[in-house]
């Protein structure tokens, strides 16, 4: 079995890479950057951006199956750029597959394109938590965009299916915990509304093995095909529970003080402004898509996902905290 994943370098991306050739598989990466860890694991590198659709096309040559991870995420940035990644470059990984015949495409989405601003979701399962109406940031829009077209694209000759991992988190991660560890010991972090909204998150082990999961499960005609799937650990807890845990496991300050909801969201809409009148560098420390995200229950019935595909969450939150805290210290280690 030959199979190609996009960001195979990023957090999610290397689990799935390391996953894959655990079952023996031929793995080729396509990624931006050239990532030692892929070379240990013995994963073919190709280095290229998703928006250049002749090299997408050479990558999916001679694969069997794709795992669409690479995506560009953040809460700020052009809509061009957001556009050019998520929406163009989906396109030309479904052209692709088309083209070179692949068989399978299992698409990462996100959660937040059925995120209707600060409206809570509270077991929202995919028929009743659809797609928002309207977006706070650039993200979310352009990766519904991409999901359906990957949903668009499922058929005979390709099948096709999208998961929607919420939060994810665990050993590897070098983006939410890093950035997490920084502001609590720099003082700048802070709940939003008191930071007991639930929430869930999806330990990384477990998101990587909803992927697989799908794969597994995914034929023309199958169940799973032609449709997206929340994903999580299935264990919704206060938002302020989950980032102390984390902090925790990283040896790092806990967090206490909050702002309001009101006072946040209306200090991300100043700041949104100021960014983009003045051009400033980098990202505002609050926008009006992270105060909602902070504010707001989001959490979401994961049922389907083990009805279609068989996926059941394997380590629990605390099984994982465990597994950050050994993990940590050891960060970069090689």
């Amino acid at each position: 079995m030959r199979i190609l994943v996009t960001g195979g370098g990023g957090f999610l991306g290397q689990a799935l890479c390391r996953a894959l050739r655990g079952r023996g598989y031929a793995v080729r990466s396509l990624q931006r950057g050239d990532y030692p860890a892929l070379a240990a694991m013995g994963v073919d590198q190709v280095r290229a951006d998703l928006a250049d659709a002749d090299a997408v096309d050479t990558a999916c040559a001679g694969m069997d199956a794709v795992f669409h991870v690479a995506a560009k995420a953040g809460v700020w940035g052009s809509w061009q750029s957001y556009f050019d990644a998520n929406v163009r470059g989906t396109d030309n990984v479904i052209a692709a597959c088309r083209a070179q015949g692949v068989a399978r495409l299992v698409h990462t989405s996100t959660p937040s394109v059925a995120h209707h601003g600060t409206v809570p979701v509270e077991g929202g399962n995919e028929q009743s938590a659809p797609y928002a109406e309207r977006y706070l940031a650039h993200y979310p829009a352009s990766k519904r965009l991409a999901e359906e077209a990957v949903l668009r694209a499922n058929g005979e000759g390709l099948a096709t299916v999208a998961l929607r991992p919420r939060l994810i988190w665990g050993p590897g991660d070098n983006h939410l915990l890093p950035r997490l560890v920084e502001r609590a010991r720099a003082g700048r972090l802070r709940f939003v509304g008191g930071g007991h909204n639930r929430i869930d998150t999806t330990y990384i082990d477990n998101a990587a093995q909803a992927h697989l999961d799908a794969f597994d499960h995914l034929w023309p005609g199958s169940r799973c095909a032609g449709k997206a799937y929340f994903i999580s650990n299935g264990e919704p807890r206060p938002l302020r529970d989950i980032v102390n845990g984390l902090l925790a496991a990283a040896g790092a300050p806990q967090v206490e003080r909050s702002l309001p909801f009101g006072l946040a969201y209306g200090l991300g809409t100043l700041l949104e402004g100021a960014w983009a009148l003045l051009r400033l560098s980098g990202e505002p420390p609050m926008t009006r898509f992270v105060a909602a995200q902070l504010a707001t229950p989001h959490w979401y019935d994961i049922g389907a996902a083990e009805r279609d595909f068989g996926y059941r969450p394997q380590v629990g939150i605390d099984e994982g905290l465990r597994r950050l805290s050994a993990w940590w210290p050891q960060r970069g280690a090689g």
